[in-house]
């Protein structure tokens, strides 16, 4: 399933996120929330986690002191979840402090994750994300990185 869309939502006081409905099969079998690069975290379903790992991390040279960095960045900053009933999932406080989450947050679909974004900082981010996304697209199409 491809995560798409943009959805806002409100935490609960127990830090419970509700997932989008046509989201909750996907993550039924578990999720792995982490930090993303940029100030927010991902939720991947646990095989994605697992894909994601494989290609961006374990296909490295484990010898280069990057390749280490990076797994330690995204390992030691991820934590397994699950669904609840009500389709919610707890939101770790380290995760949501490196985030700056506060109530109410932006969901983002990212293909293979779903990103969780403090609201006002997705307000503050998007505008610059649309503005540099076909310079991104042209020199990503010019470089084979695509």
């Amino acid at each position: 399933m491809a995560f798409l869309g943009q959805y806002e939502y409100t935490l609960d006081a127990k830090n419970r996120l509700t997932i989008p409905p046509k989201f909750r099969g996907a993550l039924s079998d578990g999720v792995v929330l982490a930090r993303e690069l940029e100030p927010c975290i991902s939720i991947r379903p646990a095989q994605a986690w697992r894909q994601f790992t494989d290609h961006a991390i374990s296909s490295r040279d484990p010898f280069s002191k990057e390749a280490r960095d990076l797994k330690r960045y995204y390992s030691g900053y991820a934590f397994d979840g699950q669904l609840d009933a009500a389709g919610r999932v707890i939101l770790p406080p380290a995760l949501m402090e490196y985030a700056g989450l506060a109530k109410e947050i932006t969901l983002i679909g990212s293909l293979d994750s779903i990103e969780v974004w403090d609201r006002a900082r997705w307000a503050e981010y998007a505008p610059r994300l649309s503005e540099e996304a076909p310079e991104l697209a042209s020199r990503l199409s010019k470089s084979g990185n695509g």
